[in-house]
């Protein structure tokens, strides 16, 4: 079962929509626009008294209007799964542009692994085979790196450290899982979470090392 937890309702919380449903856009190019987890994306959405509309780009675009379908949401939420066939998808469709365009007009883009990183410079990916690997044609709104999955995955803090120390990847913003980082324009203002005990981490280039600063996340109310 999928639910959406206190980083979703944070999200939805910050685009301000209040006295109505939310209208919350769920993306899953990352993972092909599988179907069996849209179902699974609507249950949670209706659960949680949201209005969600899939954006599907497999086998085509599911709206004549793709663009005008995104900038009526309050909240864009992008899945994980593959960062490098995301990117390429979005800008055969002119997907990267029109996200550009709602982030300028006010609409809250959030998403988790892929979902995150897709915002930032780039970071680190295992879409090219079980070795992680760098990206770092990502859509850039945010001129930092984003490495995720900090805790759980060993490999990926030494490689987010090598990538700033070469400066293959600029300042980098890393999360433990379960913890969020919410940007006002470009400018880091909170790191939140959803559950106790993580952190959030700036890595930064200095000399021909790094340092890694660790942020507290302010823990999110529980939802229900």
């Amino acid at each position: 079962m999928v639910e959406f937890d206190a980083l979703v309702h944070h999200a939805v919380d910050l685009s301000g929509a209040h006295g109505r449903r939310p209208r919350v856009m769920y993306v899953g190019t990352a993972i092909g626009d599988a179907e069996h987890f849209a179902a699974r994306m609507a249950e949670a959405a209706r659960v949680a008294g949201f209005d969600l509309v899939p954006l599907n780009l497999f086998p085509r675009p599911n709206f004549d209007d793709v663009e005008g379908a995104v900038l009526e949401q309050d909240v864009i939420w992008v899945m994980g799964g593959s960062v490098a066939n995301l990117l390429a998808v979005w800008r055969v469709h002119g997907l990267d542009d029109i996200m550009r365009r709602a982030w300028r007009s006010g609409v809250v883009l959030s998403g988790v692994s892929a979902g995150s990183i897709c915002w930032f410079e780039g970071g680190a990916t295992d879409s090219f085979g079980p070795e992680l690997r760098p990206v770092t044609d990502a859509l850039g709104l945010l001129p930092y790196g984003n490495g995720v999955h900090y805790d759980s995955e060993s490999r990926r803090r030494p490689l987010i450290h090598d990538l700033v120390a070469k400066g293959t990847l600029p300042t980098t913003h890393c999360t433990d899982d379960g913890v969020g980082l919410v940007y006002r324009g470009t400018e880091l203002v909170e790191a939140v979470a959803e559950v106790s005990g993580k952190g959030a981490y700036v890595v930064t280039r200095v000399g021909d090392g790094v340092v890694e600063e660790r942020l507290e996340p302010r823990r999110l109310p529980e939802v229900g």
